[in-house]
């Protein structure tokens, strides 16, 4: 006959439930015993014990520092007697020691003043008398446009005369405008000539045909001799 067990009599049923209840007292315990302090007992001073004391003390003396007494007002300013415009006032003459008596002081007219001349840079779109080109003297009765549009004749002829393609920048097909900017000097020379192009060899050749240009008539601005800028481009270009 098979033995039956009773499920009320079975004690492990519950042992979960135990454990976790153990588990939780444990930690209450610990928990109280890390927070249980311990005060001293707490004494109460008399602190009227030292009263006697505290009266018998001497207390020291202070000495009082005497302030010094505030210095004495500024005197009063001198009286400034005012003199009246009409009043004659005696002047004070202070001579020069190191002057002499025999002095001679220069009239104004006497002195002359020499006239600065600067050197000006006029136009050639604005100067009064341009430069003439050398070929150009017959325009001068014509007036100022015809001396401008023969110089300008004259100035292409001389480029397209002396006009040489350097080789080298043939052989690398370089190409362009070489603006080019000169002065005619008050002697009719050339100088101060500048370029800008897209090649060096370009500008040296622009610079070798503005080099050949003939001296030339100076421009003048009121009678005077000046300094007149040009300007002109060079183009080169590959057939």
């Amino acid at each position: 006959m098979e033995l039956k067990k009773n499920p009320k009599a079975d004690i492990s049923r519950n042992s979960g439930l135990f454990f976790v209840g153990g588990l939780a007292l444990v930690m209450f315990l610990t928990w109280q015993a890390l927070e249980y302090k311990k005060y001293d007992d707490v004494v109460n001073y008399d602190i009227s014990q030292n009263v006697d004391d505290l009266l018998d003390e001497e207390v020291p003396m202070t000495e009082q520092i005497k302030t010094p007494p505030p210095p004495p007002p500024p005197p009063a300013p001198e009286i400034i007697e005012v003199v009246e415009d009409e009043a004659d006032v005696p002047e004070t003459v202070i001579k020069d020691t190191e002057s002499s008596e025999d002095e001679v002081v220069a009239e104004v007219a006497d002195i002359e003043v020499a006239e600065v001349v600067e050197d000006l840079d006029i136009p050639f779109s604005v100067i009064e008398d341009v430069p003439i080109f050398p070929g150009c003297e017959g325009e001068k009765s014509k007036g100022a446009k015809a001396l401008r549009d023969c110089f300008q004749s004259e100035m292409f002829k001389h480029i397209n005369k002396n006009f040489r393609y350097p080789e080298i920048s043939q052989e690398m097909g370089v190409q362009g405008k070489v603006y080019v900017n000169f002065v005619i000097q008050k002697d009719g020379s050339i100088g101060s000539v500048r370029m800008r192009g897209p090649d060096k060899n370009l500008e040296a050749e622009a610079a070798r045909i503005i080099a050949k240009l003939p001296k030339m008539t100076p421009g003048k601005q009121r009678g005077r001799a000046v300094r007149v800028p040009f300007s002109i481009p060079i183009t080169f270009k590959l057939q």
